[in-house]
């Protein structure tokens, strides 16, 4: 596989994942001038944020895998070059390639520690008592 072809690729799949990290890390309510009671507050990321992450999830997984699997085929291919300039700019490659998919593996294990659902508790909700 090229390297014109697969880098946009690998940009695709990061710039689908930033917008929901991003908006993760927003407070609820504070860019929208909502004035929404505490307890619907605490009640956020909804269910449709949720699902919108999980989506984005499991396309960053897909993405990953078919870059393992060209970068699996660069380094088969690695064994059959003779030139010694094109050998050293094909590790080059390689290695770039290699810590980029370790960078997106770290990024994935952490979007699914803090996904909500993906087998962690939800957060603790803090219950408001009324004054009586």
């Amino acid at each position: 596989m090229k390297w014109n072809r697969l880098l946009p690729v690998v940009l695709v799949a990061l710039a689908s994942i930033l917008p929901a990290i991003g908006q993760s890390s927003k407070p609820a309510g504070s860019a929208s001038g909502r004035k929404q009671p505490l307890a619907v507050q605490n009640q956020q990321p909804n269910r449709e944020l949720m699902a919108m992450q999980k989506e984005d999830i499991e396309a960053m997984k897909a993405d990953l895998d078919k870059i393992k699997s060209s970068l699996a085929q660069m380094k088969a291919n690695l064994l059959t070059i003779r030139e010694r300039n094109d050998m050293d700019r094909w590790r080059n490659n390689i290695d770039m390639w290699d810590a980029m998919v370790d960078h997106m593996d770290r990024m994935l294990k952490h979007m699914e520690s803090v996904q909500p659902g993906m087998g962690n508790p939800p957060p603790a909700q803090t219950e408001q008592r009324k004054p009586e």
